[in-house]
């Protein structure tokens, strides 16, 4: 059977996950981090993806992004894919694919679920027990939206500078948001909607993007999600 295109709409931003196979570990040490992340940079500029947020964890990654086409996305993955992948088999003398599959991505609402989505991926680390904070763990966007830090990489959404015209109150105000826990049911539909690959966000919003896709952009009855393992 083949693979239905992935939801695309101009202008609206995407949650993805990609994971190590069979859970396995796609980072070791610092310098993995920092060559994926410049793969990432490198691949993002020449294909037109703007990255809002990410997090870097021991064998996924979460990424926020804004791609300008529907190719910008898929050839920006490809391209860090093939580079990393390259460069890990090298570095631990390793053959075969390092990905699980095709990465997993999900449309967002992004009035209703862009900060949410943002705290949800800089959160992982501490979900996952790595952390007491976000700003303890130095591989996620966190410390730049929140404290200023700077990371050519990302490219602020324009909710996040919404928050607040002066740069120090914008990052106050996010700190802010992390005082309390995200709702569970916030947790679970993002976790639902991007495993799924279904559309998060409103029934209007999904509306859009049956009329826009012609097809179903969400689960006619909703399941458990299921719980990941060193985040998710």
């Amino acid at each position: 059977m083949a693979r239905l295109p992935r939801y695309f709409v101009e202008g609206q931003p995407q949650h993805l996950i990609q994971r190590g196979n069979n859970r396995e570990p796609i980072f070791a040490t610092d310098a993995d981090y920092s060559f994926y992340l410049d793969c990432l940079q490198e691949a993002a500029e020449r294909h037109g993806c703007a990255i809002h947020a990410y997090v870097l964890m021991t064998n996924h990654v979460h990424l926020l992004v804004t791609p300008e086409t529907e190719y910008s996305l898929p050839k920006t993955l490809q391209s860090v894919g093939r580079r990393y992948v390259q460069y890990f088999n090298y570095a631990y003398d390793r053959t075969g694919t390092l990905w699980e599959g095709r990465y997993k991505a999900t449309l967002i609402d992004s009035e209703r679920y862009l900060l949410t989505c943002m705290r949800y991926i800089e959160l992982n680390p501490v979900r996952a027990g790595m952390v007491p904070h976000p700003e303890d763990y130095p591989w996620s966007s966190y410390r730049y939206h929140a404290r200023g830090d700077e990371n050519p990489l990302l490219t602020p959404h324009s909710l996040y500078r919404r928050l607040d015209r002066q740069t120090d109150a914008r990052q106050s105000t996010y700190r802010q948001l992390f005082r309390s826990q995200l709702a569970k049911a916030d947790v679970d539909a993002i976790r639902e909607a991007t495993n799924k690959a279904w559309v998060l966000g409103n029934d209007r919003f999904r509306e859009r993007v049956e009329a826009l896709s012609g097809r179903r952009a969400s689960q006619q009855a909703r399941g458990r999600p299921r719980n990941d393992v060193n985040g998710g």
